[in-house]
């Protein structure tokens, strides 16, 4: 199942992936906001997404980027050149696709790829003991554009299927070489800035872009500065497409 924000005759297709336990309303405005700028946007719904925690805790990381690398393959077919994005979780799902995939360019908005709770270290043992734990608590979106799907409960069979998705990514970030946009959040009491420092660190992109957000919790792409998330990747995307589409001599 996918929720598809596109443009016809769009030369520039970009797969945006939502984080962990939410739905593509988390970055509606990020994916809209681009679309609005010419971009044909796909946001896939993630397996075990957007109906129930039950449904999450039976689903298994590749499930995730399996899902996310069709929707690439698909804007791929129909465009001239493919770029992904993805908040939280999905900034790793976003960062291995690149990896894998011939991609212009990505954008990260506080992606994960590690945790600020030490015990996620033994969760492959707790998660046969326990089966559920309270999401981290978010403060609300000023204006908030519908319901983001998060669960009441978080499954720790998700949390150790996240924790190996995070492994295979880190591992994956030294063949990223398309450039790369990064925001974070100042405050963010979801990802660890260690995140987003390993990974601007171990990426092979020459071209890297840093942004901090001053006004924005972790789900950023929601809240005040998401303007300006639209407008900074909406530049930094359509510089890189014309980078692709005229490359510089004896490049």
């Amino acid at each position: 199942m996918t929720a598809p924000v596109d443009r016809p005759g769009a030369r520039w297709g970009v797969a945006m992936c939502h984080g962990f336990s939410g739905s593509p309303s988390s970055v509606a405005p990020w994916a809209e906001g681009l679309a609005a700028h010419g971009f044909d946007v796909e946001v896939p719904l993630l397996p075990g997404h957007g109906t129930d925690w039950h449904d999450l805790e039976g689903r298994r990381w590749r499930e995730w980027t399996e899902c996310f690398e069709a929707a690439c393959a698909r804007l791929a077919a129909r465009n001239d050149a493919l770029f992904v994005a993805g908040l939280s979780m999905g900034g790793a799902i976003a960062l291995r696709a690149a990896a894998r995939l011939d991609v212009a360019g990505v954008a990260v908005v506080n992606p994960g790829l590690g945790f600020y709770d030490w015990r996620v270290r033994y969760i492959g043992a707790i998660r046969h003991f326990r089966r559920t734990t309270a999401p981290i608590d978010e403060p609300a979106a000023p204006e908030p554009v519908g319901d983001e799907g998060e669960y009441d409960v978080t499954p720790l069979a998700a949390v150790y299927e996240l924790r190996q998705l995070f492994r295979a990514a880190d591992r994956a970030l030294p063949k990223v070489t398309a450039p790369l946009l990064a925001f974070k959040s100042d405050e963010d009491p979801v990802v660890p800035p260690s995140s987003v420092a390993r990974i601007l660190r171990r990426v092979s992109s020459h071209d890297v872009e840093f942004v901090p957000l001053h006004e924005s919790p972790h789900v950023a792409t929601r809240d005040r500065e998401a303007p300006l998330i639209v407008d900074r990747t909406a530049e930094f995307f359509e510089r890189c497409a014309a980078r692709t589409a005229h490359p510089a001599v004896g490049a």
